[in-house]
């Protein structure tokens, strides 16, 4: 028997598997894993002319709920704080930002994704 992937490997998983489903979509990935001092934005892309803030949960099952239940109001909170960070860290004034959430489902019977498109707004 294999040992259980950590969670870890299924978010890094589930975040690959995002970007190339985001492609798909018509998104240009401009950069992942964003780190700052107060937290890290998963997927920053361009789609049409606005720059996006994609937040990518993956989940194995359901017993801790539905991927895309975890942005909560707190998770909300650090993603605007995060844009904030990013937008004046590079400068990027003026542009249209939006918020998607993207679902990942990692079952035995396959593999399923969700994109909430402007999930919320600031």
């Amino acid at each position: 028997m294999s040992p259980k992937p950590s969670a870890q490997a299924t978010g890094k998983l589930g975040e690959s598997l995002a970007e190339a489903y985001l492609k798909k979509k018509g998104y240009r990935i401009l950069e992942r894993n964003v780190r700052s001092p107060i937290g890290e934005i998963d997927i920053v892309a361009r789609h049409d002319d606005v720059l996006v803030f994609v937040e990518v949960k993956t989940r194995k099952d359901t017993s801790f709920g539905l991927p895309e239940e975890a942005v909560d109001g707190r998770k909300k909170n650090q993603l605007a704080r995060l844009a904030s960070w990013y937008l004046t860290r590079f400068r990027k004034a003026d542009v249209q930002v939006r918020f998607d959430v993207l679902a990942v489902d990692l079952t035995p019977n396959g593999r399923q994704m969700r994109l909430i498109q402007d999930a919320f707004e600031l």
